[in-house]
């Protein structure tokens, strides 16, 4: 645990020293999120069910999903790096076991990722022009269970993807294209049958499902389901990570 911790500390000082991943991981979903906010809540009609929906609660979800994703693509980077730089070579061959290393690089992402969200509530609180009141320790503990999921797919694309310089381009084309199909923008049922079908096989649907419905004050209980499906998604991707990974 001792060197759990130590290592965990470690990698969030290494992190922080530098900008543009700090501003990637911690200003852009806030930036996001509030602009975005204020630009649709001067324009669009009081009126307009479907536009104060998306305020309410699809908006917040979305800079959710983003924090999310940055973590992924961060992990798959800094992976890369370590990898490509023979870094994660000369930790395998310290004291530390295998698992303690990964460990340390997913609770860095963890913290991050809940920094953020609490930069994004403390900004809405501020800046955003909807007065919304959500859960915000359930839905804490809804994003960080999502985020780990999507982490998981992280180090599979970190095991296969040969080189640093392809690390987030390639994370990135695979991560947001989801987006298009995970209910955020379009419901499901109005996906052809071929898509819906798809995106029933991709995580992202049930942590889009599960945040908007903490969001919107549902109880967990509301969504076994989801929880499941995230579970199952976390293991599977995991175990084919521990197959594919490689340490050099």
């Amino acid at each position: 645990m001792r060197g759990l911790i130590k290592l965990t500390w470690l990698e969030i000082k290494i992190f922080a020293r530098e900008p543009l991943g700090l501003i990637g991981t911690l200003l852009m979903p806030v930036l996001v999120f509030v602009a975005t906010g204020r630009m649709l809540g001067g324009r669009v009609p009081r009126a307009s069910a479907r536009a104060n929906a998306f305020l309410g609660a699809g908006l917040p979800v979305l800079a959710s999903i983003l924090i999310a994703f940055a973590a992924v693509l961060s992990l798959i980077t800094i992976i890369s790096i370590y990898r490509e730089g023979g870094i994660l070579k000369r930790l395998r061959a310290t004291p530390l076991r295998a698992l303690t290393i990964l460990t340390a690089h997913v609770l860095v992402k963890l913290l991050f990722s809940a920094a953020t969200l609490g930069l994004l509530v403390a900004a809405g609180q501020r800046y955003y022009p909807v007065d919304v009141h959500a859960p915000y320790a359930s839905y804490t503990a809804a994003l960080l269970f999502s985020t780990l999921s999507i982490l998981s797919i992280g180090f599979v694309i970190a095991s296969l993807v040969p080189t640093a310089r392809f690390a987030q381009p390639v994370g990135a084309l695979l991560l947001y294209p989801m987006l298009a199909l995970s209910g955020l923008f379009v419901p499901l049922d109005a996906l052809p049958a071929s898509l819906h079908a798809v995106a029933r096989l991709l995580p992202l649907t049930y942590a889009v499902r599960l945040l908007t419905g903490i969001w919107t004050g549902d109880p967990w209980s509301a969504h076994v389901a989801d929880v499941a499906a995230l579970a199952a998604f976390f293991a599977l991707f995991t175990a084919i990570s521990a197959r594919v990974f490689r340490w050099e």
